[in-house]
């Protein structure tokens, strides 16, 4: 019967059944190859109840998904939040003997009347990281191209790279879809003479779900790190966000509903919320849980408070994964919660003014803190630096010899001709020349920003700016 439907099915469709994506996904997991069990039917996707699920059922989706051997069979429920009730469980019961090439070829009953979704189906696979990253951007999802080989990492040649391939990687790092093929020398500083560039001539058809399953060209001569690719994925920002601490990991939590900011009540707020909350920010590990009343001034009593008793599980991605309870009517802003991340101190600093938030511009490289040259210094680079400080926003970029006493003469210069577009989170990210030896300390760059506390910053910068 099994053999009868193949056929028919496959002269009805033609060659094109073969190349079709799975009809099973996993979903809510950290990647592509863990998560709850869905299965498509009609267009229409649904769970798997796990009543017999077992290592050998796994066993098959993880192969049907390319996904490695079976490492567990975690219950369904683990990947928040649950399935929307509206959602069907269309099969349970799955009986593989771990051999078949699909779920769809597993015996099983079909339409569940006795199963709900916090029994669906969950499954882990042995999927090793991604053997791809893109560096030197704003985040994991934007930079130059870098591919592993036995523990090394080197780049990528753009002789006929495009979009397909940057679709290709942005899918094997779960960072949506392609947006460009930015400028090779984009993103500075640029690799290392010494790291190799081992691959290039790369030609994906776009449908690969990794980089190496692409035809390529390996061990390169004739290419430099200035025609290194790069890759700009769709990835959407971030819907949680701290505000009102002394930089952008660190503050009073707040969480975005359809282009509107909310609080978050800080009942049952712990160390796992936080934790996912720092995660997601990319901000490191979690330090603390402080009450949000201590960031000043507390919320306007007309937004909004949008959750309360959040229930991470602490593995999570992103806050909106987590259980909590919506629209809160018992909590006020002195009740907000905070959280505290653990990040390493910024590379740039203001020295010799009035505090931290205006000054003298220095960056920070190999321990050695240098100037920064103010050739075509201007208003975007100190809002940089500003928002990299946790100043607020930029208000003036003063003559460096403003600050005094200048830098002593022994002080490097370490950046000039710093070009940022004014939305970058760290300097470090702007177009920058390094190595300077045409400007002088009476040139160092300048910033003033403006303080969260009422006060107007002044900040300054000199030359080159540190790897």
């Amino acid at each position: 019967m099994a053999l009868f439907f193949f056929l028919i099915f496959g002269f009805c469709t033609g060659p094109g059944l073969l190349e079709s994506s799975p009809k099973v996904r996993l979903v809510r997991g950290p990647h592509r190859c863990e998560g709850r069990v869905e299965v498509e039917r009609n267009g229409e996707w649904g769970t798997v109840c796990d009543d017999g699920w077992n290592m050998k059922d796994a066993e098959v989706v993880c192969r049907e998904l390319g996904c490695g051997a079976a490492k567990g069979t975690p219950s369904g429920n683990l990947y928040k939040p649950l399935a929307d009730e509206k959602q069907k469980i269309f099969i349970q019961d799955v009986n593989c003997n771990g051999t078949e090439d699909e779920l769809i070829e597993c015996d099983r009953v079909e339409d569940v009347f006795d199963c709900s979704h916090s029994e669906d189906a969950g499954a882990m696979c042995e999927k090793s990281p991604p053997k791809v990253r893109l560096v030197r951007g704003p985040h994991r999802c934007e930079g130059r191209v870098e591919v592993e080989r036995n523990g090394e990492w080197g780049t990528v040649c753009d002789n006929g790279w495009n979009m397909k391939d940057v679709e290709v990687v942005c899918r094997e790092l779960g960072c949506g879809a392609a947006k460009g093929t930015p400028s090779r020398n984009l993103y500075k500083p640029l690799a290392d003479e010494k790291q190799k560039i081992f691959i290039q001539d790369i030609n994906c058809n776009g449908t690969e779900d990794e980089l190496i399953e692409c035809d390529q060209v390996e061990d390169v001569f004739d290419c430099s790190h200035s025609e290194d690719a790069g890759a700009i994925c769709e990835k959407s920002s971030p819907k949680v966000r701290l505000v009102r601490g002394p930089h952008r990991c660190e503050g009073r939590v707040e969480v975005e509903r359809n282009g509107e900011w909310g609080t978050v009540c800080d009942d049952s707020w712990n160390m796992k919320d936080a934790e996912v909350v720092c995660r997601e920010l990319g901000c490191g590990a979690a330090k603390g849980t402080p009450s949000g009343n201590l960031y000043k001034p507390l919320a306007d009593e007309k937004q909004k408070i949008f959750i309360q008793d959040v229930n991470c599980s602490g593995t999570e991605d992103k806050l909106i994964e987590c259980d909590r309870v919506e629209d809160v009517f018992d909590c006020s802003h002195s009740e907000d919660a905070g959280a505290m991340c653990e990040k390493s101190p910024p590379k740039v600093r203001l020295v010799r003014g009035p505090h931290r938030c205006e000054g003298r511009v220095e960056v920070e490289r190999n321990g050695e803190w240098g100037t920064v040259c103010d050739n075509s210094w201007n208003m975007k680079d100190a809002e940089v630096v500003c928002r990299e400080l946790g100043c607020g926003a930029a208000k003036g970029t003063p003559s460096g010899n403003l600050y005094k006493p200048l830098a002593d003469e022994k002080q490097k210069i370490f950046i000039q001709d710093v070009n940022c577009s004014g939305t970058e989170d760290k300097l470090i990210e702007c177009d920058q020349v390094e190595d300077v030896f045409d400007c002088s300390h009476s040139e160092d760059a300048g910033a003033m920003c403006e303080s969260e506390y009422g006060r107007t910053q002044r900040l300054y910068a000199n030359c080159p700016y540190p790897a």
